[in-house]
């Protein structure tokens, strides 16, 4: 089977595209958003392309554009859009799939269906992007948490920001799941600052399993 990897967060803006790009590029592979809210402004899918500097055959199109910048079952209704959770099918690639979801775990993607659900019925193991500072053992646990109740498979946990050593341990241990690595905030954030600084993070073969151990 080929490599499917579905990238989320603990909450919104912590970093998750950035992490999104600098993995498909790691693993060569391609990047899938399927719904994307809020069109102003660069996409999280073209962000991806000019961090990763892949050509557009590794974007996929999204399968819902919402116009609205909110949660995506608020901005289908505010855009007169409805969502079908049964189009919610991935797509078949030849190289390993990097799939990010919207804002966190337990956005509602309608009214009667969570983005974790979804995660649930593709079957494909989660990296859950944190931020390192306050906040983050709470925000962190509680998605863990969430996503072991359901029984989804987790990789481990990707830490962004500056380095917090407490929190890092205390999350591998009260977690009970691997620290990928740490990704620091970039300035500039280029494709070439992001390329260099992933390969120092992470390593290739954290990613290489189609089904880790459920934790």
């Amino acid at each position: 089977m080929t490599l499917r990897i579905i990238v989320t967060g603990t909450d919104t803006g912590v970093g998750k595209t950035v992490f999104a790009a600098g993995l498909t590029r790691l693993l060569d592979g391609v990047y899938f958003k399927p719904v994307q809210a809020g069109l102003e402004g660069e996409t999280d899918t073209a962000v991806v392309q000019r961090l990763s500097a892949l050509p557009d055959d590794r974007m996929l199109p999204e399968i819902w554009r919402l116009r609205t910048p909110a949660s995506p079952h608020l901005a289908a209704e505010r855009d007169g859009i409805t969502i079908d959770p049964r189009e919610l099918i991935l797509p078949r690639v030849d190289r390993p799939l990097i799939i990010e979801g919207a804002g966190g775990l337990m956005v509602p993607l309608t009214r009667d269906l969570l983005f974790i659900d979804v995660f649930k019925s593709w079957g494909a193991p989660v990296v859950l992007c944190a931020r390192t500072t306050l906040g983050t053992l709470n925000h962190t646990l509680l998605s863990l948490e969430a996503l072991q109740r359901r029984a989804i498979p987790i990789l481990g946990v990707a830490l962004i920001g500056d380095a917090h050593d407490s929190n890092e341990s205390t999350l591998a241990q009260t977690g009970r799941v691997p620290i990928l690595g740490r990704l620091p905030h970039l300035d500039p954030l280029t494709q070439k600052c992001l390329a260099a600084a992933f390969s120092i993070a992470f390593r290739r073969d954290s990613f290489a399993t189609t089904r880790p151990e459920i934790q």
